[in-house]
């Protein structure tokens, strides 16, 4: 019993300390973030990237069927109290694992912090940004197609888009980026339809710190989904953090296409924000789209809404409750408050992407 019970007051510990320690952004930010980690990935996407499958795929797959032959027996023998023990042991050393691989980085300190960027814009900073990106996005398209009525499509492999932002990464300021990123550990996942019904583009696995990419969707959206997850990899937590990052590895990399993966994110984002504030407005900019953006947004739409269902609903309220809980106070809008951070840091460091 005293051996049982140590797991759950570990575990009791681990729910203290770590909430503790997400009050240091400073420190973590310094000692961990910028310091143990950096060597620890680094490591580990040498161990792994290698590998031309996910093996954290293959390890959560593997979870998946112990769990259930787990449940199996524990319903079949009755054998609550065992049961709960394990659970408790499992869950504990497993959240221990979690944090000191990667999980402390959501306590790290604000990326606007680090730049020095205001964290807040007018809307005549919005519309301004929105119609550079549109022009922009629109400018790639009839560079890529040479038509303004075709939709942009990967000119390249899948593996290439996945393994494209590199490029992009070599290029951003270490203020940014404290390693540069030069060994790659990024998947096509395993389980990639699955990720479709739960709504996402991919995830970082952070005990193999693999870079899981949904390949079933749109190609277009590959180099910026990779970009985002990559982000990830390299200590960013944030949601909206990683697709600033994301953003800027897209927009830097010499190939149309990934600039083009990049900027219809952000885009997209921007027209979002205008259907909250002024859905008249969000149409006018819409109608300056050329067709073959448009072409592309409903192929990414008609994608996603085949696989709408009450499991997507419901993964996203978990997902959205765990960033909370991890010092993601917006919980899934985070993703949209990269917008913040793209604006603010043009203006800052007058980049004109």
């Amino acid at each position: 019993m005293k051996h049982r019970k140590f797991y759950l007051y570990f575990l009791l510990f681990q729910l203290i300390f770590w909430s503790a320690l997400s009050y240091f952004p400073l420190y973590i930010e310094t000692y961990y973030s910028n310091g143990i980690y950096p060597i620890w990935a680094k490591t580990v996407r040498t161990i792994f990237g290698w590998i031309p499958f996910s093996l954290g795929d293959v390890g959560y797959g593997l979870v998946l069927i112990l769990a259930a032959k787990w449940s199996y027996q524990t319903l079949k023998n009755r054998n609550w109290n065992l049961g709960f023990w394990q659970v408790i042991r499992v869950f504990s050393i497993g959240y221990f694992v979690f944090y000191v691989c990667w999980g402390l980085n959501y306590s790290r300190e604000p990326l606007y912090k680090k730049l020095g960027l205001k964290h807040e814009y007018t809307p005549q900073q919005l519309y301004n940004f929105t119609y550079f990106v549109l022009n922009k996005t629109n400018a790639l398209q009839q560079q890529i197609t040479q038509n303004r009525d075709q939709k942009v499509s990967l000119p390249f492999s899948q593996h290439e888009a996945l393994q494209s932002p590199i490029v992009g990464y070599s290029a951003l300021p270490s203020s940014i980026v404290y390693e540069q990123y030069k060994i790659a550990s990024i998947k096509h996942s395993l389980f990639s339809t699955p990720l479709s019904y739960m709504g996402f583009g991919g995830y970082l696995n952070p005990f193999t710190l693999e870079a899981q990419v949904n390949t079933n969707g749109p190609g277009y959206v590959l180099p910026m989904t990779a970009a985002h997850e990559m982000a990830h990899q390299l200590g960013y937590a944030s949601e909206s953090e990683c697709n600033f990052i994301g953003f800027l590895a897209a927009i830097k990399h010499p190939n149309a296409v990934v600039n083009y993966s990049g900027y219809t994110l952000a885009l997209r984002y921007c027209l979002h924000e205008w259907s909250e504030r002024d859905p008249k407005l969000a149409k006018l900019f819409i109608a300056k789209l050329n067709p073959g953006v448009l072409k592309n947004f409903q192929e990414s739409e008609l994608y996603w809404a085949q696989y709408e269902t009450p499991i997507e609903t419901g993964f996203k309220w978990f997902y959205d409750s765990y960033l909370k809980y991890n010092q993601q106070q917006d919980g899934l809008n985070s993703y949209s408050k990269f917008i913040d951070l793209l604006i603010n840091y043009q203006l800052q460091y007058k980049e004109g992407f």
